[in-house]
């Protein structure tokens, strides 16, 4: 059975970011009688940053890249692929700068279409330079000496979870805290009606954690991507190095993601001896339990209730978008396994 690639689940995914950032907030949609294209014939700005431009620049280039990978991967060769890719990148650039025009809060911009569609086309050419040098044959002869045919699934979620953990919380490694803001919102939503009485509880009055739940919680969400990985890996010696890896990059956006938040000084502010004991607890696990792991594991993770997190901040973080992230990745897993274990049941 070929493997299938994990690179159009990820370009999806990083379409929905790009729609999310461009047109965030959402709100506020207004005709301001301006035609919707006549932001392509304004000259250069008189203020820019370099910043800006380089942002632009790579915003879209893995966009490209993921797109070409797929492309090359697929057997459609050539630079007319990434001609294609550059095209469809643009159109979805354009698409966004042109939907900007109905948001007061956000600026339609030539510069940023071009530096996009500029972006975009570097990211398809370096996929084409990968192919023309070999690397994405020795990836795809890595990738089926350690993972399963059918992991792209499970790769897209890990290349994910980083992502999901940058929003801070107050449960490093928590995500998927969901209920009170659901509950909130269901009560907004029903206030005046006739259904008002069917949410009653529209606020959770949540109490601090028991330093030991917290430490399981952390020791939980640590194993979470864990159990997941080892889902379609089989020797237990490749099982053995996923462990580091996932551990490695875990710790590094938790660190980054305080250190965007608090400053570099306070990187490690997360770090108490009560994540300490739930990091202990949650290597412990996965080293006892990866021998006696088969495939149906995946569902493990996602027995998750138990994995809570209590987070009362603003969205602040890439306009709340890894907020969303670390709200949806275990329910996105959790979909994922289930729909696995149903073809494995079906074979």
């Amino acid at each position: 059975m070929p493997s299938l690639s994990a690179a159009p689940p990820l370009a999806a995914a990083y379409v929905v970011l790009i729609v999310y950032a461009s047109l965030y907030p959402f709100a506020g949609w207004v005709d301001m009688g301006v035609p919707p294209l006549a932001f392509m014939l304004e000259k250069w700005p008189r203020y820019w940053l370099w910043s800006d431009l380089i942002f632009n620049v790579l915003g879209y280039m893995p966009l490209g890249l993921l797109m070409g990978v797929w492309l090359q991967r697929s057997g459609r060769r050539g630079s007319w692929v990434v001609l294609a890719i550059t095209l469809a990148a643009s159109l979805l650039s354009l698409t966004m700068e042109t939907l900007q025009n109905y948001l007061p809060q956000r600026v339609s911009s030539n510069v940023d279409w071009g530096l996009n569609t500029l972006g975009a086309l570097v990211g398809a050419a370096v996929a084409d330079i990968l192919r023309r040098r070999g690397w994405l044959v020795w990836w795809s002869g890595f990738r089926g000496r350690w993972f399963d045919p059918d992991a792209r699934g499970v790769l897209a979620l890990m290349v994910v979870w980083p992502a999901a953990l940058l929003f801070p919380a107050a449960v490093p490694f928590g995500v998927g805290q969901v209920f009170e803001r659901l509950s909130l919102t269901l009560g907004d939503w029903v206030q005046d009606t006739v259904y008002a009485d069917w949410f009653p509880l529209t606020r959770m009055d949540l109490e601090p954690l028991p330093r030991l739940t917290q430490a399981i919680a952390v020791g939980l969400g640590l194993l979470l991507p864990v159990l997941l990985g080892y889902s379609i890996v089989r020797p237990w010696w490749q099982r053995l190095a996923l462990l580091p890896l996932v551990l490695v990059a875990g710790l590094g956006v938790l660190a980054l993601s305080s250190a965007l938040s608090y400053g570099p000084v306070h990187a490690g502010v997360w770090l108490t001896d009560t994540t300490g004991v739930g990091l202990v607890l949650g290597l412990l696990l996965a080293l006892g339990l990866h021998l006696a792991i088969v495939n149906q594991a995946p569902t493990s993770p996602y027995l998750a209730e138990t994995l809570q997190v209590w987070e009362r901040g603003q969205f602040i973080h890439f306009h709340g978008l890894a907020q969303w992230v670390g709200w949806l990745w275990p329910y996105a897993a959790l979909a994922y396994a289930l729909s696995r274990l149903a073809a494995r049941g079906g074979r």
